[in-house]
């Protein structure tokens, strides 16, 4: 039997399968609202086959946005474009989840096609970043706002009120986003956090923000559904944060009634060096599931089946999370299926054009 096509259950939800649509920025939105694009694309996902369709980093507050034309849940009017989603995605038999998420000092920054890089606060649509430290990600990028005591108050408020409409809206599966060079991710790395208050210097008092966020939102998130972390598990950089480090956070965040480790890496440093291949972050969401006793999740360059299977079936991780790929094929799980002589079953409209065994 196929693991990859095993059910998972997470608490009261369980997911037909290992597959995990990752989230990816569409940065399709404007004042934060989805659009017809947002249904069709997570939409797709669902019809293809994945377990659980992530939505891409949804912004707590305004502020938080990478980009002015990202996913926003940080108003209520916010909440009925997103229904209309996680219905359409509970429809076809995936699970509806959403990434919640602060950009900290990599906001306000150019959409891909548009150049990238960060538009600065006195630009059109820029904005002033804020972060743990008054330390800009990029030489000669906009130094952000050292946030004070209060303002971090402000964002704990904002991830527990952007959880609370995630339910209104229909989610099933809430992802707080601490990675990547984001604001949570920013607090808990030395690299980019020089405090000297309690979100500051101790490995302890770096952590803090994360956990008291994963605090608040699992008050609010019912106990029935699960909460997962996307965590960056190393910095690749010497001095920064470390997959030890990991392991002792994902110990905690198991304390806090987090159910799943998503393991991704990188993103606070630029020009880190990190050794890009297939499944080169694998080995992470191995040590953080073997180490701290908790599920995992898998990401970075899992293209094929067969690859999918062996980690699974080999323990590294309990489901797998796609971005690129389900970007390429958003039929991969039905093909995988397929590959793997799994028997999924497709949806009645395409069944006619179903490979033959």
């Amino acid at each position: 039997m196929s693991i990859l096509f095993s059910p998972l259950t997470l608490r009261d939800i369980t997911l037909k399968n290992r597959i995990v649509v990752s989230p990816m920025c569409m940065y399709s939105s404007q004042d934060g609202f989805a659009t017809d694009w947002h249904l069709v694309h997570l939409g797709s996902r669902a019809v293809g086959g994945a377990a659980l369709v992530l939505s891409e980093a949804t912004a707590v507050v305004p502020e938080g946005r990478i980009s002015p034309h990202d996913l926003g849940i940080w108003k209520d009017e916010h909440i009925e474009g997103l229904q209309r989603i996680t219905k359409f995605i509970s429809e076809q038999g995936a699970v509806p989840g959403i990434q919640l998420a602060h950009a900290g000092r990599k906001a306000s920054s150019h959409r891909p096609w548009e150049g990238g890089g960060p538009i600065f606060p006195e630009e059109v649509n820029g904005w002033q970043t804020v972060a743990p430290s008054a330390i800009a990600f990029s030489e000669n990028g906009p130094v952000p706002h050292e946030l004070s005591l209060s303002e971090i108050e402000n964002v704990i408020d904002a991830f527990e009120a952007a959880a609370r409409r995630s339910l209104e809206a229909g989610f099933k599966v809430a992802e707080i986003h601490a990675a990547h060079g984001y604001l949570l991710h920013e607090f808990y790395s030395p690299i980019s956090n020089q405090r000297t208050d309690k979100y500051g210097g101790s490995f302890e008092n770096r952590i803090r923000l994360l956990l008291e966020v994963t605090e608040r939102v699992r008050q609010v998130w019912p106990k029935d559904l699960p909460l997962l972390v996307r965590i960056s598990a190393t910095d690749w950089t010497e001095g920064g944060w470390t997959v030890d480090d990991s392991v002792a956070l994902a110990k905690e965040l198991k304390k806090l009634g987090v159910d799943l480790i998503d393991c991704s890496t990188g993103g606070n440093v630029p020009r880190a060096s990190i050794p890009v291949g297939p499944g080169y972050q694998v080995k992470f969401a191995e040590q953080v599931k073997q180490e701290a006793g908790i599920l995992t999740g898998a990401v970075g360059m899992i293209t094929e089946a067969r690859q999918a299977e062996e980690i699974l079936a080999s323990g590294q991780a309990d489901v797998v999370l796609l971005a690129r790929e389900l970007l390429r094929d958003p039929y991969f799980p039905m093909h995988a299926a397929q590959e793997l002589g799994a028997g999924h079953t497709w949806p009645p409209q395409y069944e006619r054009a179903k490979p033959r065994q």
